[in-house]
C-alpha cells in the first residue's frame, strides 16, 4: 500500500486513502480521491509488462477490458520490492452484470483478442504449472497422496481429450470468472489479463455460471464438458498450493475436490466456488 501511495503521489496523482478491493496473488487498491486503481506485485513480475501491452491492444478493438490510467505512462512502475501498475476506477453498475450481457462482453473479448498476433503461453502451460504444485509434495504438503493421485490424473485426461477434439485454438482469457468482470456504468469489463493464453473459447466458458455458457453463441459443448473437469483440477491445485492467499482457499480446495470425485458430467466452476 505505502509503495502504491508513494508512486501515484509522485507522479501528482491525488491519494489522501488507499481502500483493499481485492487481496490474493495481487493487492488491488483504490485510492482517493483521485479514484486511481493501482495493481500490486512483488517486484520482477514477468505478466505485469504483457497485461499492460495487451491491455492497450485490445482497448484498440474496442474490446470491453479495463482501461489503463489515462494521466500517466502506461508502464509498470517499481518501489521497494514492489511492481505497480495504474488503471482507471470505473463505479460499479448497482444493478450488477446480466448472463446476458455477460456472455455477450466475453463474445466481444473473444472476436478482439482472435484478430491479435501476440507471444502467450498455451493453456498447456498452465496445465504443467498445476501438475507441478500436485506432484510435489513440498509445493502442496497438505494434500492427501489418494487426492494428489486424484488431481495428477484428470489434469491430464483432460488435457488429452480437449487435444484429442482438435478445438479451434486462439488467444482467450484464461480466468474469465465472475471475479475479473467489473459490472460498470459502461457495461461489463474484464480485468487480470495475466492469465491469458492460447486455447479453446470454451476454456474461458468453463470459469462462468452456467446462465452465461447457455447464451454464448456456438460453443462445442463436448468441448466445454472436458473444459470444466481441466479448469477444476487447475483450480484445485492452485488452492492446494502452500503459496495460496485465496480468502476461504482450503473450503474452496476441499470442495473442488469433492466434486472432482462425483465425476462428470462436470459442474461450472462458479456451481463449486459461488461468487463473493
Amino acid at each position: 500500500m505505502a509503495a502504491a501511495t508513494s508512486i501515484a503521489a509522485a507522479l501528482d496523482l491525488a491519494v489522501d486513502d488507499a481502500i483493499v478491493l481485492h487481496d490474493s496473488n495481487r493487492l488491488t487498491l483504490r485510492l482517493l480521491p483521485g479514484d486511481v486503481l493501482a495493481r500490486v506485485a512483488p517486484a520482477g513480475s514477468r505478466t505485469a509488462p504483457f497485461e499492460i501491452e495487451l491491455a492497450q491492444r485490445l482497448a484498440e478493438t474496442d474490446s470491453p477490458v479495463a482501461a489503463l490510467e489515462p494521466r500517466v505512462e502506461p508502464r509498470v512502475y517499481e518501489m521497494d520490492g514492489f511492481d505497480v501498475t495504474l488503471w482507471t476506477y470505473e463505479p460499479p453498475a448497482p444493478e450488477g452484470v446480466s448472463p446476458g450481457d455477460y456472455a455477450s462482453a466475453l463474445q466481444r473479448l473473444h472476436d478482439g483478442m482472435r484478430g491479435l498476433e501476440v507471444s502467450t503461453p498455451h493453456y498447456s502451460d498452465r496445465v504443467a504449472e498445476a501438475l507441478e504444485i500436485v506432484e510435489r509434495i513440498d509445493r502442496s504438503p497438505a494434500l492427501a497422496d489418494a487426492d494428489r493421485a486424484l488431481l495428477s490424473s484428470t489434469l491430464r485426461r483432460q488435457r488429452r481429450a480437449i487435444d484429442d477434439r482438435g478445438a479451434v485454438e486462439q488467444l482467450v482469457h484464461g480466468e474469465p470468472h465472475p471475479g475479473n468482470v467489473l459490472s460498470t456504468r459502461n457495461g461489463p469489463l474484464f480485468v487480470d489479463l495475466e492469465t491469458c493464453c492460447r486455447g479453446p473459447v470454451e476454456l474461458d466458458l468453463a470459469h462462468v455460471p452456467e446462465a452465461v455458457s447457455e447464451r454464448y453463441a456456438n460453443a462445442d459443448q463436448d468441448v466445454l464438458s472436458d473444459c470444466r473437469g481441466l479448469v477444476l483440477a487447475m483450480v484445485a491445485a492452485w488452492r492446494w498450493d502452500r503459496e495460496d492467499r485465496l480468502p476461504n482457499g482450503q473450503r474452496a480446495a476441499h470442495d473442488l475436490l469433492s466434486a472432482l470425485r462425483e465425476g462428470p458430467p462436470w459442474p461450472a466452476l462458479t456451481t463449486v466456488m459461488p461468487p463473493a
